[in-house]
């Protein structure tokens, strides 16, 4: 009993951990999206009031037309100080969609004033309300979507009606015949609905990319917070499971040598292996308990050291059988190289990537340890057998916990889930390819430490 204490404090403390680190996932990951929105947002501003000065600019230059330059450049002032606190805010703000959909509406009204400044409801770059009513559909759910088209669809109605109590193309002056406006109407609906097109086609992709790049991100968050409630989940199975066996484990044994004691030379030997076999048995079970518990949570209570590469392999052959068939790999730059991380964790999931390999490979089989460091200042760790491989429907299920190809006794099918669990707890990666009749190879990645953390080792 009281060798169960001290194992189901170390879980304990391992369940506190994975808790913290597992916590409110979901919640960052929608914030961060919303503030991806909206510099997406912020960006196309930039874009548009650049537009918006290079059409001014042309039309007052290449054409007679006397536009309310004064008023026009205010309102540009006016979209680039906006722009400027938009920009800086949307750097820490928490986004909600009616926070998006407000800034989408002011955009709405801002084209609505330029629009009447420069020409009214005749002005062709009216199109450009498309442009918002596209983004609101990719920026947007539903409800909103509906809105900004509505609100779209109202602010150019507001040009009619203020034309039908001040006249149409108030703001302007025109010095050109009716026929010249005329062709100068085609030209810049054309232009108008070249920059509508533009603006569509290249944001709104750019747009999907981004937040289709961000979903895959939040999927793998995702994917990670759960196998650290696995994780938690198989730290509590063990725990119980070594605080309600430990005692009968212990109470079966102690019997089992009382009447081997007992009985002395009197029973047959069929009985006293019997008796042998009771107690090699429960030895085993109380085995498998001590590596359920190792596997589970006692290694993450390490602190945290930097190691060369050189001393993790030698830590994870230490004891390998067949780590005579390793044949190491060693590329350049990998000499000084260090990692952090629990060492003996470390140690332990280089060990039993190894193991699965040389115990795929067959007796005599080599297998070959690749190590290399990465432009992006990780370990990479590539262990490949010579066995014959995994099919697709195996490599699928491959890391989920109890998930095993070996015959009973060799494995609980724990060491490829903890290790990716492990490697992701640090910020690494493990991958697993494999075919049928090509063999098996394991990447195991790894963040190096750095020239601060090397110091201190």
């Amino acid at each position: 009993m009281t060798s169960s204490t001290p194992r189901r404090a170390a879980f304990q403390r391992v369940l506190s951990v994975i808790a913290g680190a597992s916590a409110d996932v979901g919640g960052d990951a929608l914030a961060e999206g919303g503030r991806l929105k909206l510099s997406w947002l912020v960006q196309l501003h930039w874009w548009a009031i650049l537009g918006q000065v290079m059409i001014v600019g042309l039309a007052e230059l290449w054409t007679e037309f006397d536009l309310p330059i004064p008023h026009i450049m205010a309102l540009l002032t006016a979209e680039v100080i906006g722009n400027l606190v938009l920009r800086s805010w949307a750097r820490t703000a928490h986004v909600t969609e009616p926070m998006m959909a407000t800034v989408m509406v002011l955009d709405a009204a801002v084209l609505t004033v330029l629009l009447d400044l420069t020409g009214g409801a005749a002005n062709p770059y009216s199109t450009l309300y498309l442009v918002n009513v596209a983004l609101a559909a990719v920026l947007l759910p539903g409800r909103w979507s509906w809105v900004l088209m509505a609100v779209s669809l109202l602010g150019f109605a507001s040009l009619f009606i203020h034309e039908w109590f001040t006249g149409a193309a108030h703001h302007i002056r025109f010095g050109m015949s009716l026929e010249q406006v005329l062709v100068a109407h085609v030209r810049a609906s054309w232009v108008a609905l070249a920059l509508a097109a533009i603006f569509i086609v290249y944001f709104v992709r750019r747009v999907a990319l981004a937040l289709a790049d961000r979903e895959r991100e939040l999927q793998l968050a995702r994917g990670q917070a759960q196998r650290r409630e696995k994780l938690a989940s198989l730290a509590t199975l063990a725990a119980g499971a070594a605080h309600e066996l430990s005692t009968p484990l212990s109470t079966i044994i102690l019997v089992a040598k009382e009447l081997q004691r007992n009985l002395g030379t009197t029973v047959s030997d069929e009985v006293a292996r019997d008796l042998m076999l009771i107690r090699e048995q429960v030895s085993r079970c109380r085995e498998i308990l001590d590596r359920m518990a190792g596997h589970a949570g006692e290694q993450v209570g390490e602190p945290l050291r930097a190691q060369p590469v050189e001393r993790w392999v030698s830590a994870a052959l230490d004891g390998l059988a067949g780590a005579a068939r390793v044949v190491q790999e060693v590329a350049p730059g990998v000499d000084g190289v260090a990692l952090v991380g629990p060492p003996r964790a470390l140690a332990d999931a280089l060990r039993g990537l190894l193991k699965n390999a040389l115990q795929a490979s067959g007796p005599v089989a080599a297998v070959t340890l690749r190590l290399e460091s990465t432009v992006a200042g990780r370990v990479r760790a590539t262990v490949i057998d010579r066995g014959g491989g995994m099919s697709p429907e195996v490599l699928a299920r491959v890391g989920e916990p109890f998930f095993t190809t070996k015959v009973p006794g060799e494995g609980m099918g724990l060491g490829l889930f903890l290790t990716r669990a492990l490697a992701e707890q640090l910020g690494g990666e493990l991958h697993i390819t494999s075919s049928p009749e090509r063999g098996t190879e394991a990447r195991l990645e790894l963040p190096a430490a750095t020239a601060g953390e090397r110091s201190t080792a």
